[in-house]
């Protein structure tokens, strides 16, 4: 018996034959309204473009876009790099808000993790320059000095966002961390706090808010002279559990601690995790305040005491930073603050 036949597939086999002409034919326009529809959909009519969207579908026709980059020197490409896109991430809404400004300019936008680890730092710069993106987004400053000149080197738009310490490669939008620490540290003395311990990462803008918490409360006169602020360090990213064992080491040191400054949200609820276990009453005998306002900050119970970073805004101010620099309309150099608000809630 002859094996039975198989239907052919009325899929269009991949094929680089088929040109924007024969979409412009399918679609009954012309190739220079093909062109428009595909390139800038917006300035042209909604039927136009859904013919050209149906011709491409019909044709199997796949843009160029390489060619179109060569002929323009322009690739519509954006690198930006995040220290971690894991759960929790403080980044991502800027990275949202950052990805939506430049979708609607005709951007696409290359998402990276670049890690905590200073040595991979010029690697990773010289696989994205590769790439020849049109510019590029770091949430956080570059630390490496090497991928510094690299940079500079290149003369390619980049802004450094969610930081404001240092000079600048190109562009800065952000806030001052160690000006988050002492803010926190000024709110707890207020509050008639006076034995003080810090929770925080030794990444760059954790030790930096530390720092600032730590001079404020010596100049506050919350730590003895010759002494210590009992503090526990923990390598990022943040983890619930740190703020677990956080506390437990705070105790040791400090077992009549009143207040923890801890350096991330995630960290905060670890630490009101770990106070409920051992029966301290937050804030009656332990008040407790985060940094970023994390969705679930308000649903704790108590809410957290957190710090906001509008994190929305430096997401779009870096995009409009990034165009201006690609468009040739602003100078480098420029270093934006964006500032930040301590919200007071229940656990402080």
């Amino acid at each position: 018996m002859a094996p039975a036949s198989r239907p052919l597939s009325t899929r269009a086999p991949a094929s680089t034959s088929v040109t924007l002409a024969d979409v412009a034919k399918v679609a009954g326009v012309s190739k220079i309204t093909a062109s428009r529809a595909l390139a800038n959909p917006d300035i042209v009519s909604a039927e136009t473009r859904k013919r050209v969207q149906d011709a491409v579908v019909q044709t199997g026709y796949v843009p160029n876009m390489l060619a179109g980059a060569l002929r323009s020197q322009r690739t519509r490409l954006i690198a930006c790099l995040v220290p971690t896109i894991g759960s929790g991430s403080v980044f991502m809404d800027a990275v949202q808000s950052l990805t939506e400004v430049l979708k609607a300019a005709g951007y696409q936008v290359i998402l990276g993790q670049r890690g905590y680890d200073v040595s991979q730092e010029e690697q990773l710069v010289e696989a994205l320059l590769a790439r020849r993106p049109d510019g590029l987004v770091l949430m956080g400053t570059v630390r490496s000095d090497a991928a510094r000149r690299r940079l500079q080197s290149t003369g390619i738009p980049l802004v450094e966002a969610w930081d404001i310490s240092g000079e600048p490669v190109d562009t800065m939008v952000g806030f001052s961390h160690r000006k988050v620490g002492a803010a926190t540290a000024r709110y707890l003395h207020q509050k008639g706090r006076k034995r003080l311990g810090v929770i925080t990462t030794g990444e760059p803008r954790g030790a930096q808010r530390g720092q600032g918490f730590l001079e404020t409360a010596r100049r506050l006169g919350l730590v003895d002279k010759g002494t210590e602020l009992p503090t526990w360090r923990f390598a990022a990213p943040s983890r619930m559990r740190h703020g677990r064992e956080g506390l437990a080491n705070l105790l040791q040191q400090q077992p009549e601690l009143d207040a923890v400054y801890c350096s991330t949200d995630l960290i905060a609820l670890g630490v009101l995790t770990e106070a409920r276990a051992r029966g301290i009453e937050v804030p009656q005998q332990l008040a407790i305040v985060g940094f970023g306002d994390a969705d679930f900050a308000v649903d704790t119970d108590p809410p957290l005491t957190t710090v906001r970073v509008d994190s929305v805004a430096l997401g779009r101010r870096a995009a409009e930073m990034l165009m201006a620099r690609i468009e040739g309309t602003a100078e480098p150099g420029q270093v934006v603050d964006l500032g930040f608000q301590v919200i007071e809630r229940g656990t402080a």
